[in-house]
């Protein structure tokens, strides 16, 4: 398990978003500053973190049904993804984020590149 948490975090730690390793029975063991500055704590359950709306759409049991991925768009552009991680059936990584949000965005092409080309 040391070897799959350090790849987590090796992983996960700089996303602009909240990313959780999570047990099947939904304790995280390990989640990124993001995430812990928000309230997803490792030991906790993820459920218990926030409020119960934030919950609803869940796809973890679609993707430990099916062994795939599943991705939610939410109205206002958030992105909330379950991934299964390879050779463990018992954890998974769900990671949030809106693209809508994150501080230093440059978009593409860049305001002076698109000038270049006019």
């Amino acid at each position: 398990m040391d070897e799959l948490m350090n790849a987590f975090y090796l992983m996960w730690e700089s996303f602009p978003g909240t990313a959780r390793l999570i047990r099947k029975d939904r304790t995280i063991l390990a989640s990124n500053a993001f995430a812990k500055m928000v309230g997803f704590v490792p030991d906790v359950k993820c459920v218990m973190v926030g409020s119960p709306e934030i919950h609803k759409g869940c796809r973890v049991n679609e993707m430990f049904r099916t062994g795939s991925y599943q991705v939610v768009k939410s109205e206002n552009g958030t992105l909330r993804y379950w991934l299964p991680v390879p050779g463990h059936d018992d954890v998974y990584v769900h990671v949030t984020f809106n693209p809508n949000s994150i501080e230093g965005m440059v978009l593409f092409p860049t305001p002076i590149e698109k000038k270049a080309v006019e």
